[in-house]
């Protein structure tokens, strides 16, 4: 299987840190802003990235972990069923603005998922989308990242890849492979 590596653990670091400084830009003060990590990789993306945002801001935004399995448009359509990740919410969205992070953005149908499931909390003010991979080529909605780590360009026979060492791997990294032809 070919492997090509997009980004090693120093400049996902970098990425993480810009991403940090974004937010800052953006949000006075995180007053009125949470992030929510998507289930069940943003929700590991978001882990690295909360911390080094309050050591940077000096602020502790508020985060949870949103699982938007029943709301996608291909749940009842698998011939197995989709295995449920755990949805952490301990805040209302209503009137915040709500930075959805996952880890790649492919075809769109993920996020517009998060953005029906995470309505049972509240209406927010304003969403913005953070990726650390935008395959932008690849959309079946239209949907764009507010923060992007890497734009790459890939085929529909490619996989992106996300290595995280906390998750058993040697060091945090971004892939592009092929997919395993069956």
């Amino acid at each position: 299987m070919q492997k090509r590596l997009v980004l090693d653990q120093q400049q996902i670091g970098i990425i993480l840190r810009r991403f940090c400084h974004q937010l800052i830009e953006n949000h006075d003060n995180f007053e009125n802003t949470v992030l929510l990590g998507l289930q069940p990789r943003g929700s590991i993306l978001m882990d690295h990235l909360a911390p080094i945002l309050e050591e940077i801001s000096g602020v502790k935004v508020p985060f949870g972990y949103l699982d938007a399995t029943f709301h996608r448009d291909d749940f009842r359509r698998r011939d197995f069923p989709l295995k449920a990740n755990e949805t952490k919410i301990n805040f209302l969205v209503e009137g915040k603005k709500v930075i959805l992070v996952d880890d790649v953005l492919y075809k769109g149908r993920s996020v517009r998922a998060a953005m029906d499931a995470m309505i049972a909390f509240g209406r927010p003010q304003k969403v913005e989308l953070m990726v650390l991979v935008d395959r932008k080529l690849t959309r079946d909605y239209p949907i764009m990242p507010d923060y992007y780590g890497i734009r790459v360009n890939t085929l529909d026979s490619q996989y992106v890849v996300v290595e995280w060492a906390n998750q058993g791997q040697a060091e945090n990294a971004v892939w592009i492979t092929e997919k395993v032809k069956s």
